[in-house]
């Protein structure tokens, strides 16, 4: 299978006039008269056609000697949460139990509307949904610290224990009192250069990250979720926010490693497989036929190309960097151009060693 093929000058100059948000991550546009670059949805006023070069990542933009522009931004994650909304967020993460009001958002000078909308964006449910799930769960947390369903419902700021009761079993499908059965994965959305991701993370670490037009998504969650015997939920988890800083500096070009912890339930080979492609360094590719031999079973080849399959954090553990044997790119749950992407942005120029030692 090709890779898809890159979009030509005209159609990326159609995109960007369009401000076509289906081009994100697919190409950069810089600016000559004023040595910026943009990304495809940059509201800025768009120049002549003669005046715009394209790349594919902020990476060479930057190596040709362009700046990011200031009103798109882009080297940080499209969508980036804004700063009063990370405060509602710290505050709904200090205090679960905490509830927001509409009014509350005006005296605080947000408009309701605003922040519903940028909730169903970004989490695909309003600010006041978000909040139920916060407290019901911070509830499955102290019941299974061993708390009682009575203290918890009213600790969590349940006016009723039957309302908490029927909360929490719409959410888990269990009664609180056989929730010590279960666990939970959170799981939000995240916006990157690519796209949009979701990850799922349990108190021990990131067990999920991928994009969320993968083919068979809901049905790797469901498997996720009974391997761990555990209900996703949206909500909070204190992964989430060095997951988001370590993608931002990875896709600015400031990181190649990543120290995140991981929850990677498979059998002993996948999980063999899974580690060994976390030692390929970053630049580099590996075939097939090379991560087969450094597992010593090189007759293993289609048992790790079925193993890097199912690798469900992307990016994290870099099946991106598995190639061919003949070095074309082969399968990607995420798309053959993302790879191509992935590849290109990892990808060590003299010129950007030149960058680094100066």
């Amino acid at each position: 299978m090709l890779p898809e093929p890159e979009p030509t000058a005209a159609e990326c100059y159609q995109a960007l006039v369009a401000k076509d948000a289906t081009y994100e991550g697919r190409f950069i546009a810089a600016v000559k008269t004023t040595g910026i670059f943009c990304r495809p949805t940059c509201s800025a006023r768009k120049p002549k056609p003669e005046n715009v070069e394209f790349f594919s990542t902020t990476k060479e933009a930057l190596l040709h000697g362009y700046r990011p522009c200031k009103v798109c931004t882009p080297l940080e994650a499209r969508d980036a949460t804004p700063p009063p909304i990370h405060d509602l967020l710290q505050a709904l993460a200090q205090q679960p139990a905490l509830r927001i009001s509409d009014q509350d958002l005006r005296n605080k000078g947000l408009e309701p509307a605003t922040v519903r909308r940028w909730f169903l964006r970004q989490h695909g449910i309003t600010f006041q949904a978000y909040q139920r799930l916060s407290r019901i769960n911070q509830a499955f947390r102290k019941l299974q610290s061993g708390l009682s369903v009575t203290d918890t419902a009213f600790d969590s700021g349940y006016e009723s224990l039957s309302g908490f009761q029927d909360s929490f079993k719409a959410v888990f499908g269990v009664a609180p009192s056989l929730s010590r059965q279960q666990q939970v994965i959170q799981l939000t959305r995240l916006e990157t250069p690519l796209g949009t991701m979701l990850a799922c993370a349990t108190a021990e670490g990131i067990c999920l990250l991928e994009f969320t037009d993968r083919r068979g998504l809901e049905t790797e969650l469901k498997d996720l979720a009974r391997r761990l015997n555990a209900t996703i939920v949206q909500g909070f988890n204190p992964h989430f926010e060095p997951l988001r800083t370590q993608l931002l500096e990875y896709f600015a070009g400031t990181r190649r490693e990543f120290s995140l912890p991981l929850v990677t339930p498979g059998t002993e080979f996948q999980l063999a497989v899974w580690q060994e492609l976390q030692t390929i360094p970053y630049g580099s590719t590996r075939s097939y036929g090379q991560q087969a031999a450094a597992l010593l079973k090189p007759g293993a080849v289609r048992a790790v190309a079925a193993a890097n399959g199912m690798n469900r954090v992307a990016i994290i553990i870099p099946c991106h960097r598995i190639i061919g044997a003949d070095g074309c790119l082969t399968g990607y749950a995420g798309g053959l151009w993302r790879k191509q992407w992935l590849l290109s942005l990892e990808k060590p120029t003299t010129q950007g060693l030149l960058l680094e030692n100066s």
